[in-house]
């Protein structure tokens, strides 16, 4: 009789420990990632919107939003990889600021990177700056595939990334709704 109660005993143990466990591993953590692929350029849907320029400031911000739009959730597991440059010439490259951990992407879900940039100043023409161009160049992180996409303002219409640095800073990508 009490090895049954001691084999019951450590059957509702391991029951317990592997319930726990899954509590603990959300469809966002690291853990969870683990069991996916990383995401692809390809899979991916982007946009990137310039937003309203702040008055007196020679900042001006921006957010690159990405889809999953692959059949499989996929990880998101570093910075994007973000260039504006004007064919062969001139460039400016995203650089990010801050730790990343692995974002575990379902189908359909969104992960978003705020990016800041030196953008042309009072008395000063996008001319002036080192990049300015209405294309920017993005990829999937740990992926050497790109993909060349329009900038938007706002309102959804074309506009233009006029940057007067060799950066343009990214914060740590983040999902929404998750």
């Amino acid at each position: 009789m009490q090895r049954r109660s001691g084999l019951a005993s450590a059957v509702a143990a391991l029951t317990l420990s592997v319930t726990a466990g899954l509590a603990l591993t959300g469809c966002g953590s690291g853990r969870m990632a683990a069991l996916h692929a990383n995401c692809r350029t390809k899979s991916l849907s982007w946009q990137v919107t310039v937003l309203k320029a702040v008055p007196h400031s020679v900042r001006r911000e921006a957010r690159l939003s990405v889809v999953n739009k692959g059949s499989q959730p996929c990880v998101f597991d570093g910075f994007p990889t973000f260039a504006v440059h004007v064919g062969k010439g001139p460039e400016s490259d995203g650089k990010g600021q801050g730790r990343t951990m692995p974002i575990d992407l379902a189908r359909g879900g969104t992960v978003t990177t705020s990016l800041r940039y030196k953008d042309h100043g009072p008395g000063m023409t996008p001319a002036d700056c080192l990049v300015s161009n209405d294309e920017v160049a993005v990829g999937a992180p740990r992926d050497r595939h790109q993909k060349v996409i329009k900038v938007r303002d706002e309102k959804g219409k074309k506009t233009r990334m006029n940057v007067c640095e060799e950066n343009v800073w990214m914060t740590p990508p983040v999902e929404l709704g998750g």
